[in-house]
């Protein structure tokens, strides 16, 4: 659920929404999604400052609960 929600709020503000891909990953501290987007819009997802990046954080932790999760943004490389 957690990663359905992070995908469509990032995939609204990148210009490669096609390329946006998120990931739930279960470790030993607990939750971590993954979201690599396009590298033109790495920037777009940072945000000036990493405001836009801290608010995908709120958002998503404030749906988590006491669960919480950690968001991690990786840019795609296109030449592999």
């Amino acid at each position: 659920m957690l990663a359905e929600a992070l995908e469509h709020l990032v995939r609204g503000v990148v210009e490669h929404p096609d390329d946006v891909v998120v990931q739930d990953k279960q470790l030993r501290r607990g939750s971590i999604l993954e979201v690599r987007v396009h590298p033109e819009d790495l920037g777009k997802v940072i945000g000036r400052g990493g405001r836009t990046a801290t608010a995908f954080r709120t958002v998503i932790s404030a749906l988590a609960g006491r669960g919480g999760a950690r968001i991690d943004f990786v840019d795609v490389d296109r030449r592999r």
